[in-house]
């Protein structure tokens, strides 16, 4: 049985996959995050609401499936 955690980061690296094939297939451009914005997201995306210095609108979870292919692979 799926937890909503893995739910929600199976939807971000889905919506990820289907972001960076639309962006290859008509504009021919690659998707990659820096990895140092990838890191301030998934901090943003972690903090409590009454802590956050702006409202980041997507959980934990979908945000680490959005960013966490920039996180394990290095492209040059």
């Amino acid at each position: 049985m799926f937890t909503t955690f893995m739910l929600l980061a199976a939807a971000g690296l889905g919506f990820r996959l289907a972001l960076s094939w639309g962006l290859r297939r008509q504009y021919d451009r690659r998707l990659a995050i820096p990895d140092l914005f990838a890191l301030v997201l998934l901090v943003l995306a972690g903090l409590p609401d009454w802590l956050s210095p702006i409202p980041f609108p997507f959980p934990f979870s979908f945000t680490l499936g959005a960013v966490l292919p920039d996180l394990l692979i290095r492209r040059l």
